[in-house]
C-alpha cells in the first residue's frame, strides 16, 4: 500500500494543485533529430547526465544495462526511420505513430508492446455556444520494450516533460524499467480524463439549468437546441477517446505480459478502475444530453402549439366581423334593418359582443 501511495504521488501532485495534467512542451535537443524532445539512459532508477542520441543511448544501454527513454514530438516518416530501425520497430506500428489518427489500442510486435493513447485538454470558453469548442484532443504512443521506450506525441497538449522530471524524482520508482513509464503515462492520461469530465460536467449543468428554466421574454429555445447538439458532439470525441481504451487497461491490469513488471501491472488496476468510472461518466453525459435535447423539442413544440391556439383564436374573434361585414356588402334590396335609424349601431353592438363572448370563451381554456 506505501509503494501504490508513493507512485500516486509520484505522478499526480499536479491534479492535487488544481492544475492541468498536460502542458505544452516546445523542448528540444539540438544535439539529435528536431522531432525529438528528449533522450535519456536510466540506470537504477536515476538518469544518466550524458547527452546521447537515440543510436547512442541503445548501444550504451545494450552494453552497461539500464534503459533508454526517447521522446518524440510529431515525427516525419525520415525522422523516426532511423529510430525506428535501430530500435527493430514493426513497420505497421511505425505508421500508425507517424500518420497519428489512430484509436486507442495495445498491440504487441516480437517483444515490443505499442499502446494509443488519446489525450483529452479542456478548452477554457466564457460561454458555451453553438459553435464553442469544448474538447481538444491529441495522441501520446508508446514502443515499450524490455530495454527502452519511445514515446511519440501529437498535437500542442499533452507534455510528458513534468512527468518525466517527477518520476526522475522517484528512482525507486524508475527502476522497475520502462513498464514504470507506460504506467505513469497511462495514469496521467486517465488523470487528465477525470478532469475534463468534471469541466464538461459543468457544461452540462448549465445547459440543463438554461432548458428547465423559464425563458426570459424575447429568447429563443433555438439556440438551447444548438448548443446542446454542439456539446453532444463533443462528448462524443470525449467517449472516442475513452470506450476503446477500457480493452487495452483491461489487458495490462489483468494479463501477464513479460515487458510489463508484475509489480507494476498490480498499479494498472487502479488506472483501470478510474478508467471505467470515466467511460460510465461519459456515456452517462451522452444519455443526459439526449434527454435534455428531447426536453428542449418538446418544449419548442409546446411554444409552437400554443402560438399556433392563440393565432386559431384570433383568426376565430376576426372572423365575426368579417362575416358580418361581407354579408352586408352584398347590395341586396331587402336586407335586415337596412332602412331602420339604429341598424348601424346595432350591428356594431352585436359584432363587438359576439367577439368578446368569443375571446372570453378562449380566454378561459387557456387559449388566449
Amino acid at each position: 500500500m506505501s509503494m501504490i501511495r508513493d507512485l500516486r504521488a509520484a505522478v499526480r501532485p499536479a491534479l492535487r494543485r488544481g492544475a492541468t495534467p498536460y502542458e505544452y512542451d516546445s523542448t528540444r535537443d539540438p544535439s539529435v533529430s528536431s522531432a525529438v524532445v528528449d533522450c535519456a539512459i536510466y540506470r537504477d532508477g536515476r538518469r544518466s547526465s550524458d547527452h546521447v542520441g537515440p543510436a547512442e543511448a541503445m548501444r550504451r544501454v545494450r552494453a552497461d544495462g539500464g534503459f533508454a527513454w526517447i521522446g518524440l514530438h510529431e515525427p516525419t516518416e525520415r525522422e523516426f526511420s532511423g529510430i525506428a530501425q535501430e530500435f527493430g520497430l514493426h513497420p505497421l506500428a511505425v505508421e500508425d505513430a507517424v500518420h497519428a489518427h489512430q484509436r486507442p489500442k495495445l498491440e504487441r510486435y516480437d517483444d515490443t508492446l505499442f499502446t494509443v493513447f488519446k489525450t483529452i485538454h479542456y478548452v477554457e470558453h466564457a460561454e458555451l455556444t453553438a459553435t464553442s469548442e469544448v474538447v481538444e484532443t491529441g495522441e501520446v504512443m508508446c514502443f515499450t520494450g524490455p530495454d527502452f521506450i519511445i514515446t511519440v506525441r501529437h498535437g500542442g497538449q499533452g507534455s510528458l516533460r513534468a512527468l518525466r522530471h517527477r518520476l526522475q524524482d522517484d528512482p525507486e520508482l524508475l527502476a522497475k524499467g520502462p513498464s514504470a513509464v507506460l504506467h505513469a503515462i497511462a495514469d496521467q492520461v486517465v488523470d487528465g480524463y477525470i478532469a475534463v469530465a468534471d469541466a464538461v460536467q459543468d457544461d452540462i449543468d448549465e445547459v440543463e439549468i438554461d432548458v428547465f428554466s423559464a425563458p426570459s421574454k424575447g429568447s429563443s429555445r433555438g439556440g438551447d437546441a444548438g448548443r446542446i447538439y454542439q456539446l453532444k458532439r463533443e462528448v462524443l470525441e470525449f467517449k472516442r477517446a475513452v470506450s476503446p481504451l477500457m480493452r487495452p487497461m483491461q489487458q495490462l491490469s489483468e494479463r501477464p505480459m513479460r515487458l510489463v513488471d508484475p509489480d507494476i501491472q498490480k498499479y494498472f488496476r487502479d488506472v483501470a478502475d478510474h478508467l471505467a468510472r470515466v467511460h460510465e461518466q461519459v456515456v452517462s453525459f451522452d444519455d443526459l444530453l439526449n434527454s435534455i435535447l428531447q426536453a428542449n423539442l418538446a418544449q419548442a413544440s409546446v411554444a409552437q402549439n400554443e402560438d399556433m391556439r392563440k393565432i386559431t383564436s384570433w383568426a376565430a374573434i376576426c372572423a365575426v366581423p368579417t362575416m358580418i361585414a361581407g354579408v352586408y356588402g352584398m347590395n341586396f334590396t331587402y336586407m335586415p334593418e337596412l332602412k331602420w335609424k339604429y341598424g348601424y349601431p346595432t350591428v356594431m353592438v352585436v359584432t363587438v359582443a359576439i367577439c368578446v363572448a368569443i375571446h372570453r370563451g378562449f380566454k378561459r381554456n387557456g387559449w388566449l
